[in-house]
């Protein structure tokens, strides 16, 4: 039997598949996550974070700061522009991002990557001969 013939894989969290998961209650659901975001649940949704659920069930592509936003089922399919100090950033959520928090989908720090020294950089950049 080949690779390409397999079937695709079911996604399931912890054993549910996505559908279960978004019948589950928020209270339901903080069962399953691990214990930096049980704990953030259990103590409730900001009001922000309220209202970002809200736009994200009316429409597509909503930006957002809130990079503490644990990311939720219901969210799996949308695309959120989350901030990344400089600018929006498009993520499209898939079912292995839940759980996950949004800021931790989208970097804040650029990979440096250096080059040779510039025009006037060193002695030998110059042009000058030595005499």
């Amino acid at each position: 039997m080949s690779v390409y013939n397999m079937a695709k894989k079911i996604f399931t969290y912890r054993g549910k598949k996505l559908d279960e998961l978004k019948l589950l209650s928020v209270k339901e659901l903080a069962q399953l996550f691990p214990s930096r975001q049980r704990r953030k649940l259990n103590r409730g949704l900001s009001e922000n974070e309220v209202n970002f659920l809200n736009k994200l069930k009316k429409k597509d592509g909503v930006k957002t700061h809130l990079r503490d936003m644990i990311i939720f089922p219901e969210m799996v399919g949308k695309t959120i522009k989350i901030h990344s100090g400089k600018e929006h950033v498009p993520i499209l959520i898939q079912e292995e991002m839940i759980g996950f928090y949004l800021g931790e989908l989208v970097l804040t720090r650029k990979r440096v990557g250096h080059t040779g020294p510039g025009v006037g950089a060193t002695k030998s950049s110059s042009g000058a001969t030595k005499r």
